[in-house]
């Protein structure tokens, strides 16, 4: 991968509290995986930011390489890599979810 589009990914990894990778928007998912997280941190009542990686396939390809996660959707909370639906609503059912995305969004520490 070139060191722009890597910088490029990493610009909007960093400008965001909480970002998607996902196929689709957040009123038209793409694909069932993207769909469920969508509605799990809709559920949440905090902001979150979305990258559709069907416009732009050197971000599909280059956000998989940067995770080294071979799926998406791709969670990233304060820049950390969490993972895709299945983890992100294992940490949802688990109540881990909410505290770290307010955390992220407020600066509030986690209880």
């Amino acid at each position: 991968m070139d060191q722009a589009l890597k910088q490029r990914i990493q610009g909007l990894i960093d400008d965001n509290k909480v970002l998607i990778f996902m196929k689709g928007t957040p009123m038209f998912p793409q694909c069932g995986f993207s769909a469920a997280t969508i509605q799990i941190f809709s559920s949440l009542g905090y902001p979150f930011n979305t990258v559709n990686i069907l416009d732009d396939a050197e971000i599909r390809q280059g956000i998989k390489e940067i995770s080294n996660w071979p799926t998406i959707p791709q969670i990233y909370i304060d820049g950390e890599f969490i993972g895709g639906c299945d983890i992100v609503h294992e940490l949802y059912t688990r109540g881990e979810l909410k505290p770290m995305v307010q955390q992220a969004v407020e600066g509030v520490p986690a209880q």
